[in-house]
């Protein structure tokens, strides 16, 4: 029998068949299951010559040092543009990392960037506060524009069109496909943070040029690693992304690494349960007197579903509720204070319900504030009754 009759079929095998064979050695290699944790920093060669020529071809996985990562990593870059639909990864230490080495691997003095008025807080303040440094301008849009209203925006200098679709405090869905033919039309690069849609939205068949994770969320999925990712769908792209993480110092432990190769082994299960369960407690919220709005993009009828319909294969765990305009910041704070099941926290993607309230977290510069006090809800794997019971008990504590 051939070494690799057994060996899976990336194209024949469905998401979950996928991700539990990725990166993994042979089914019938003798050893382990999993593959083993690689740590290293010096990098020794046969001969000078050899080290020479790593050198020269270090961005294409020929090891010269830890900095460049190791098999561990390189597992991980795997499975992730496999998740992304994109031919190369590059495995940065946190989320935020991910969303800083594209956009400065792009944008020199004097350039511009288009990012929504949706965005992530730290994309915002690193658009804000530190790319000025640097001589680059960043004008927000409307996460709701249409292709004529970003051509009308666009200037000479317009070299990045960022995207977060949804957003991920006000979950906004952009119509990528249209916004990046005005950006292909002036030969820009389209980056999105795809971590909502991990898995459900597939970047490069919809434009996009990069797409960013935050895998710290569904693909650590247990709350305890920080890791983010670049994925990109050529080799050349691919060696600005890589050359610029290794410029800069960018790497990520490989234990991190590790935890989250067996993160996503599991990622399809949670992601589906968590999904289901979140369209559920949705649904009900949607029926609650209390509110005035819930913003889930898989929910027919609410902000945006229309165009997740079209673009998206599925939903995730997390989306906001909007309350009736007649409760103060105080009262919402009092609601989520007596969540039981909830942290409270800033994070999403894992196994645990959190709540976290919005409104004065958000910096808005052409879009109109929240009709109301919001809260931001990350459904874990808790039971949903569980889930609507205390969300039940805890809004019947609010004023009438």
């Amino acid at each position: 029998m051939p070494d690799d009759a057994h060996a899976p079929d990336p194209k024949k095998h469905g998401f979950a068949t996928r991700m539990s064979h990725a990166a993994r050695p042979h089914i019938r290699a003798l050893g382990f299951v999993n593959p083993p944790v690689y740590r290293g920093s010096t990098v020794t060669a046969q001969s000078c010559e050899m080290r020479r020529e790593n050198a020269k071809n270090r961005f294409n996985r020929v090891m010269t040092y830890g900095t460049q990562g190791g098999p561990t990593h390189y597992a991980l870059e795997d499975v992730v543009a496999e998740i992304e639909g994109g031919t190369h990864c590059t495995i940065t230490g946190t989320g935020l990392a991910a969303v800083a080495v594209p956009l400065l691997a792009w944008l020199k003095s004097g350039d511009r960037c288009l990012m929504p008025d949706s965005v992530y807080g730290p994309a915002r303040n690193l658009a804000e506060n530190v790319m000025p440094n640097w001589g680059i301008e960043t004008t927000f849009y409307d996460p709701c524009i249409d292709a004529e209203g970003l051509e009308a925006l666009w200037t000479p200098n317009t070299r990045v069109l960022y995207l977060e679709s949804p957003g991920s405090h006000t979950f906004e869905v952009q119509d990528v496909p249209a916004l990046n033919t005005v950006a292909k039309r002036h030969g820009a690069i389209s980056m999105i943070d795809n971590t909502w849609g991990i898995h459900s939205f597939q970047p490069f068949a919809h434009g996009c040029d990069v797409s960013i994770q935050a895998l710290t969320k569904y693909v650590g999925g247990h709350s305890d690693i920080l890791l983010g990712s670049v994925t990109v769908a050529s080799e050349a792209h691919h060696l600005i992304v890589r050359g610029h993480a290794s410029s800069m110092g960018h790497y990520a432990s490989p234990d991190d690494c590790w935890l989250a190769l067996r993160g996503v082994r599991t990622m399809p299960v949670r992601l589906k349960h968590q999904a289901d369960s979140s369209l559920k407690v949705a649904a009900w919220l949607a029926q609650r007197p209390e509110i005035l709005e819930v913003r889930h993009p898989a929910l027919p009828g609410a902000p945006g579903h229309e165009i997740w319909k079209r673009d998206f294969d599925g939903g995730c765990s997390l989306f906001g509720i909007v309350f009736q305009p007649r409760y103060s910041e105080a009262d919402i704070f009092a609601f989520v204070d007596g969540l039981k099941l909830f942290g409270i926290g800033a994070s999403w993607g894992g196994y645990e319900c959190l709540a976290l309230p919005t409104n004065g977290m958000l910096v808005r510069r052409v879009t109109e504030p929240m009709p109301g006090q919001a809260v931001r809800l990350h459904i874990g794997l808790e039971e949903v009754a569980d889930i609507i019971a205390d969300l039940e008990q805890s809004l019947g504590n609010l004023p009438a």
